[in-house]
């Protein structure tokens, strides 16, 4: 039997227990659940200027912080919650990120009755397929693309906020939107597999 260190991985991963399970199981996997979707556009918007590690760490504080990630739960929180979660050393306290990532809900709710699922318009971006690069180790990851310029562009002419390109590409990367495991992952072909 092979154990987890023979096993080729993005290198990105190897830090600790906990990024390792996320690259293993969710990283690159495809999105179709509104609800996952917006776990995501959280988690991503409140890592800008850090790193996924710390965002990673303070997943279940976000989890209880931001009602599970019910972004209708979300859309509705009133202004005396923000103090509230100023307060919660469980999530990033940072106003503009906390009071952006209601806004959104608010907005993701508005894409919702446009589209019918935020899913369904997101993955009309990438022709409702995930990208499939090959990346070679040593290569280094993309920080955009055509694709996420496009979308970050549509989000902010929405009223999204916290969300510029590269944001949206590392939002595209964790939802499966792109497949930008290393060819020499054992995750790329496992991947490259699903539809």
């Amino acid at each position: 039997m092979t154990s987890p260190s023979e096993i080729n991985r993005c290198p990105w991963c190897l830090g600790f227990p906990e990024y390792i399970h996320y690259h293993d199981t969710e990283w690159g996997v495809p999105v179709y659940d509104d609800r996952i979707q917006f776990e995501f556009l959280v988690l991503e918007s409140a890592q800008a200027g850090l790193s996924w590690a710390t965002i990673l760490k303070k997943r279940e504080g976000y989890r209880k912080a931001f009602a599970d990630f019910d972004y209708r739960i979300v859309a509705d929180f009133p202004d005396s919650y923000v103090e509230e979660l100023l307060q919660d050393s469980g999530i990033i306290r940072n106003r503009l990120k906390i009071l952006a990532t209601i806004n959104n809900a608010r907005r993701f709710l508005e894409v919702q009755s446009e589209f019918g699922t935020f899913s369904k318009y997101i993955w009309g971006f990438v022709g409702g397929k995930p990208i499939q690069n090959a990346l070679k180790r040593g290569e280094p990851y993309p920080a955009t693309s055509p694709e996420s310029d496009a979308l970050a562009k549509d989000l902010k002419k929405r009223g999204f906020k916290f969300l510029g390109s590269t944001t949206i590409y590392a939002h595209m990367q964790a939802t499966g939107l792109v497949n930008d495991h290393l060819t020499d992952c054992f995750r790329h072909r496992e991947l490259s597999l699903q539809k």
